[in-house]
């Protein structure tokens, strides 16, 4: 037994990837004449924040806030976009993409030829989606303030928050895409995402849901993430604030383990 193999049963998974960055600096350069693709996934959570945020907050009014406080409904449902834009590019990122370069383009294998192994692939590619998700976290947290819907300096806290709700959602994405055998399953992606998207507390306050749907919302990772996120943005911490990012950082660690596993067996059959 060689000593890569004894360390890749022995040393936490972690430990193993220590050739991840060489990866992000392959996507750095394919993406360095392709920069559009990046820059162009920061104006859907901006467009969102405007026809929505702005909008309907006319019709809306103002909601209630933390601490019998109330605030406009653009400042209610700004974090929340954050949260769901880290989800949906952080699945994007994670499923598409790697169904491509796993099943078409068999750019893993030849990766393989290097010294990299699998969990190179998996860290480095879910770090490179957290990378992008921190680019557009930033961007759209700069929107706010400039829209005046920042009230604390904690908001930056926010970006974090962000990048952590895309390592939870790209770990499984990118698990997910594993199992993928064709591009209709994409299909199940979609289904998946929309009522995540639509009921995680993401546009109205938990308490107005019906029991039943209150206890299923807060089974949902993005509830999580976007309660994480109101609570940097409203200055509104409590002891749930350590349950948020204990589920975002479990969901997350299971999705970089299978997605270790699956790729050590799809590539070395």
């Amino acid at each position: 037994m060689t000593t890569r193999t004894l360390a890749l049963r022995i040393l936490p998974p972690p430990l193993v990837g220590l050739r991840a960055h060489r990866l992000i600096e392959r996507n750095m350069l394919v993406y360095r004449r392709a920069w559009m693709i990046i820059v162009s996934g920061f104006f859907e959570p901006v467009f969102y924040l405007l026809s929505l945020g702005i909008g309907m907050g006319r019709l809306v009014g103002e909601v209630a806030g933390p601490e019998g406080t109330t605030l406009s409904y653009a400042a209610f449902v700004a974090p929340a976009l954050l949260a769901a834009s880290a989800m949906n590019g952080a699945v994007l990122e994670s499923t598409i993409n790697i169904f491509i370069k796993l099943r078409y383009g068999k750019i893993y294998d030849a990766i393989l030829a290097t010294p990299l192994r699998p969990w190179d692939i998996a860290i480095g590619e879910i770090t490179w989606s957290l990378i992008r998700g921190v680019l557009y976290s930033t961007g759209f947290v700069v929107v706010m303030a400039a829209m005046g819907l920042v009230a604390t300096p904690l908001v930056i806290l926010a970006i974090p928050a962000a990048t952590l709700i895309g390592f939870a959602f790209g770990a499984v994405g990118m698990a997910a895409s594993t199992f993928m055998r064709s591009w209709q399953d994409f299909d199940l992606v979609v289904l998946c995402l929309l009522p995540l998207f639509l009921f995680s507390a993401t546009f109205y306050p938990l308490d107005i849901y019906p029991p039943a749907l209150q206890a299923l919302t807060q089974l949902s990772p993005l509830y999580h993430g976007v309660e994480l996120i109101r609570a940097f943005t409203f200055r509104s911490f409590d002891l749930g604030i350590l349950g948020h990012v204990a589920y975002l950082v479990a969901l997350g660690s299971v999705g970089l383990m299978v997605t270790g596993r699956r790729l050590g067996t799809l590539l070395n059959p």
